[in-house]
C-alpha cells in the first residue's frame, strides 16, 4: 500500500503546474511499478551489494534499491529534484545522494568513500538518451570494481549494443561494448509508461564486466574497429585501405585469407573475437 501511495505522490508531483521538467537532462520519469520491479530484480541485489544509481529522478527505482542493497551511491544532476528524493528516502540511511554530473564526478573516490564494504558493485540507471554512450564508456574506461550494469536506454541503442554479427543493428559500438562486457538484451519498455512520454520506446540491457579486458589500453583496437565500419556497405579491404593507407589491397587480402576471412567480407560479418584476431594480425604484419 505504501508503495502505491509513493507512486501516486510521484505522479501528482510531475503533474503540478510549477514542477519543471528539464529537457536538457532528458527527464522522462518512469512510473510503472511492474517495470520498476523487473529492473531491480534483474540486478540481483542483496545485502552485500553496493549500488550506483544514475539519474534517480523522483526515486521510483531508488526506493526499491535502498531496501535491498547494503549501500547506495546516487548521482542526480538536477538540484531541484534533491528535496523530493530526500523526502521519499527520509526513513532510510544506507544511501549517499550526490548532486553531481556523472561525467564529471570522481566516481572512484566516491566508491571508496561510500561503497567500500560491499562485496560487489552494480550500476543501475534509466540513462539520459543524449549521453547514453558517454556514460557507459565512462564506467568501462575509468571506474574500477564494477561487477555489472543494468541500464535502460533508447530501444535502438539497446539493440545496437547487444546485437550479433550479420544483423542490421550490429556496428562498431556493438563490438566495443562486447569487448569489455557480456551484453544481454533483457526486455522492452514501452514509451507509454513514462511521464512525459518520449517519442521512442526504451529497453533494459545487462552488461557484465569482463575483468580481463576492462581498463586496458584499448584505444588502438577501438580505432581499428571504427575504421572497419567506416562505410557499412564497403568491404573490410576498402575501409581499411582508406582508413590507414599502409597496405595495398592485395596485401590486405592476404592478411584476411591468413585468418580464413573472405576478402569480400564486410565488417558486419565478423564477431568480436575475429576482430581481435584481425587487429593483432594487421599490426603484426605492419611491424
Amino acid at each position: 500500500m505504501a508503495e502505491n501511495l509513493d507512486n501516486a505522490k510521484r505522479k501528482s508531483i510531475v503533474n503540478q503546474d510549477d514542477f519543471i521538467i528539464k529537457k536538457k537532462y532528458s527527464q522522462n520519469f518512469l512510473l510503472d511499478e511492474n517495470i520498476i520491479h523487473k529492473i531491480v530484480d534483474s540486478a540481483n541485489i542483496d545485502q552485500n551489494t553496493g549500488v550506483i544509481e544514475i539519474g534517480p529522478g523522483l526515486g521510483a527505482l531508488t526506493k526499491h534499491i535502498v531496501s535491498q542493497a547494503k549501500s547506495v551511491l546516487i548521482y542526480e544532476i538536477d538540484e531541484d529534484l534533491i528535496p523530493y528524493l530526500e523526502g521519499f528516502l527520509d526513513k532510510t540511511n544506507n544511501y549517499t545522494l550526490q548532486n553531481k554530473d556523472i561525467l564529471k564526478a570522481d566516481i572512484n573516490q566516491d566508491i571508496v568513500a561510500t561503497l567500500g564494504g560491499c562485496e560487489k558493485i552494480v550500476v543501475i540507471s534509466n540513462l539520459p538518451y543524449h549521453i547514453t554512450t558517454p556514460i557507459i564508456m565512462r564506467f568501462l574506461e575509468g571506474v574500477k570494481g564494477i561487477h555489472s550494469m543494468i541500464m535502460m536506454m533508447q530501444l535502438e541503442v539497446a539493440k545496437r549494443i547487444t546485437s550479433k554479427p550479420d544483423t542490421k543493428d550490429y556496428n562498431a559500438l556493438s563490438v566495443i561494448i562486447q569487448h569489455q562486457t557480456e551484453a544481454k538484451y533483457l526486455f522492452k519498455v514501452p514509451k507509454k509508461v513514462f511521464h512525459p512520454q518520449p517519442n521512442v520506446d526504451s529497453a533494459v540491457i545487462q552488461l557484465i564486466i569482463k575483468p580481463e579486458t576492462i581498463h586496458k589500453n584499448n584505444k588502438g583496437f577501438y580505432d581499428f574497429v571504427h575504421k572497419c565500419f567506416a562505410q557499412r556497405r564497403k568491404t573490410l579491404i576498402n575501409n581499411l585501405s582508406s582508413g590507414y593507407n599502409r597496405f595495398t589491397k592485395s596485401e590486405l587480402s592476404e592478411i584476411l585469407e591468413q585468418l580464413g576471412i573472405n576478402p569480400l567480407t564486410r565488417a558486419e560479418a565478423l564477431d568480436m573475437d575475429t576482430f581481435l584476431q584481425l587487429y593483432n594480425q594487421y599490426f603484426k604484419q605492419e611491424s
